[in-house]
C-alpha cells in the first residue's frame, strides 16, 4: 500500500491526518459536525456537537439515536484506523449499543473507543458516550469491525 495511505508517528501530524476522516473522506461525519478531540494509539475521542438539526424529539430535545449511532460508529472506526496505523478500508461487522440515560439538551456528547484487539482481519473495540461526566455516560457500546483489504 501507499506511504499516503500510512499515518505518521509524531502525534500532531496523525492527528492531523485522522481530522481528513470528519471532514474530506466521510462526508456524513463532516455533514453531522462530527469532530476528533484527541487520540492514542488506539483511542479515538470524537465530539458530537449540540445543534437543533440533530433533535429527534422537539419535545425533549435530546439528540437522536441515529445521530448518536453514527459518532460511536465514526470513533470506533478511528480507534481501528489508528490501531492498524494507516487508512484502510473498514466494515462494521457488529455494533451493540446500551443507552445508560437520556442525554442532556444542549449539551455535546462526546465518545471515547478503544480499538483492544486487533487480528490479521478482524477489529474488536468498545466505546463510552459522555456530557463531560465519564462515570455518567449517555451510552456504552461494543463493536467488531473487518479490514477490507490485503
Amino acid at each position: 500500500m501507499s506511504d499516503d495511505f500510512k499515518l505518521p508517528e509524531d502525534k500532531a501530524e496523525r492527528m492531523e491526518r485522522c481530522s481528513l476522516f470528519y471532514t474530506d473522506i466521510v462526508p456524513h461525519n463532516h455533514a453531522l459536525g462530527l469532530k476528533l478531540l484527541d487520540i492514542g494509539p488506539a483511542e479515538a475521542v470524537v465530539e458530537l456537537p449540540y445543534a437543533d438539526f440533530l433533535v429527534g424529539n422537539p419535545e425533549t430535545g435530546v439528540i437522536a439515536g441515529g445521530a448518536v449511532t453514527t459518532l460511536i460508529d465514526a470513533a470506533c472506526g478511528s480507534a481501528v484506523i489508528l490501531r492498524f496505523g494507516r487508512f484502510l478500508p473498514l466494515v462494521t461487522l457488529d455494533l451493540r449499543i446500551d443507552y445508560l440515560r437520556p442525554a442532556r439538551p444542549g449539551i455535546s456528547l462526546t465518545a471515547v473507543a478503544e480499538c483492544y484487539r486487533a487480528t490479521r482481519q478482524v477489529a474488536f473495540v468498545r466505546a463510552l458516550v459522555h456530557q463531560g461526566d465519564k462515570s455518567n455516560p449517555v451510552a456504552s457500546a461494543q463493536g467488531t469491525f473487518m479490514r477490507l483489504e490485503e
